[in-house]
Formats: C-alpha cells, structure tokens, sequence
C-alpha cells in the first residue's frame, strides 16, 4: 500500500483565487501544502505556473472539460499543451452529463471518445482519467454501476480520480466501490459531508452540507485503506459554510493522520 500524497484541488478556493491568484497559492502553501490540482488553465497556464512556482506548490494533476466538444471549446492539443506547460502529468475530465450514463452505448462511445485521446496526451508526457459525481451511479447496466461499465472499457493507460463524497451521495458503499474497482483508481476526492439528497436527481445544489474530513458521515480511514494504489488525496470543497481556508487547512490535518503525507 502506497501513502498518497495531500493536494487541494483549486475549485475550492475559485472565488479567492480569482481576486488574487498569487496570494492564495501562497497562503494554500502556508497551510503546508506542496500539491495542488488545477481547474480553468486553458488560455492561463504561463500566469498559473508562474503563482505556483512562486508559492512552492507542484501543480501534478487538473481538471479540464475535453469528453464534452463544444464549438467553441478548444482543441484537445491546446489543452494538452497548456496542461504540460502547468506541469501536470495526470489531466482528469471532472463530468459528463447524466443522460450519457443511462444505457450502454452512450457509456461505451464516452470511453471511446476518452480512449482515442490517450496516445495525444502520452506524447506530453500525460495520461488522462475521468471525476465522478453521483450521475454515474444513477443506472445499472449488465447488473453494475454505469461508471464500474466505463471502468472495465478503458485503455489501462487511463486512470480513475473517485470523488468519494460523490460517490456516496450516490448511494456506494464506498470501500466496497473502491476496491472493485482496484489499482483503476489512483487519486482520491478524499472530501466529507453529511450525505443528504442527490442533487442529480432533483435535490437542491445549495444543500450540499460538506464538512471537514472526519467531521461527516464518511468513513475516511476505511476509503483510504481500500485505495492502496491511490497516488493523491485530494481535498476538496464545492461549497463549504464557514471560514473555508481553515477548513482546508483543517482537513489536511485530519487525512495527514490517516497516513496521507
């Protein structure tokens, strides 16, 4: 069993990031983080790097929507580019809409659409995976799970980042999920909550009551024991109602003494 290593994903921390990107690198780096997991670096790579670097924080992994085209959206070779110039070396898509997790073939053409992009992001130096929510928990085909279908149909390139938060609010048991889905999985959402309704299906979004890791209704020390191969825990906010960076700094705490380093 591998001890991941603690990262926060940017999103967390958007608003205070988009007022003063330098500042909140550093102030994220003052809490004792040394990762960060990026969101929104296309067209701004060179600007987030710099801040990064500045800050000391490695910036390994990052979000970017690219299993989704849309017209305006940029090419796959840009995002790619932008990526390897942040540094990052794992590029993860953090959704897909639900309808495209309610039958087999929209599951099968999204692994595809994630497949045929792997030898474009290998040549960068990067490998692609794919984010959870809760959407891909909503259907079961062929007797499991829509996203444990999608798992068995990917290159073995391509890796796995499980939101546990998310996967729970979509009703897993967690450990369990985690350990179907084996070595797949090698970064962690590794967030907490109280598990209320599923948004996705009709809950309300400004509900969300996430809390400190340890201080809701997961069990963190049983997820992280069944993700051996996990290479990052991640924490992570979507909302948050308090003094968020004490949250965060809280919570790196908390996995730290679970063995996240």
């Amino acid at each position: 069993m591998t001890q991941p290593e603690l990262s926060i994903q940017l999103y967390s921390v958007r608003e205070a990031l988009a007022a003063d990107l330098p500042g909140t690198l550093e102030r994220l780096a003052g809490a004792g983080l040394r990762n960060a997991e990026a969101f929104g670096f296309v067209g701004r790579a060179a600007q987030m790097r710099a801040a990064a670097d500045a800050a000391g924080l490695a910036v390994p992994s990052g979000h970017a929507q690219f299993l989704t085209p849309a017209e305006d959206a940029p090419p796959l070779g840009r995002v790619l580019d932008d990526a390897a110039a942040l540094g990052i070396t794992t590029l993860i898509d953090p959704m897909v809409a639900p309808d495209r997790w309610a039958a087999r073939d929209e599951v099968e053409k999204t692994a595809a659409l994630l497949n045929a992009a792997a030898d474009e992001a290998a040549a960068r130096g990067i490998r692609l995976g794919y984010h959870n929510h809760s959407q891909e928990f909503h259907h079961t085909i062929d007797g499991v799970p829509a996203l444990e279908l999608f798992a068995g149909l990917l290159d073995e390139r391509v890796v796995l980042e499980v939101d546990v938060f998310w996967a729970a609010i979509g009703r897993q048991d967690v450990p369990a999920l985690l350990r179907r889905l084996g070595d797949r999985v090698r970064l962690l959402h590794a967030k907490d909550g109280v598990l209320g309704e599923d948004p996705f299906l009709g809950g309300d979004f400004g509900g969300l009551d996430q809390r400190v890791a340890g201080e809701g209704d997961l069990d963190l020390p049983a997820i992280l024991a069944a993700a051996p191969a996990a290479e990052f825990a991640v924490i992570e906010f979507d909302a948050y109602d308090g003094d968020l960076f004490d949250a965060i700094a809280r919570s790196a705490v908390a996995l730290r003494a679970e063995g996240v380093r």
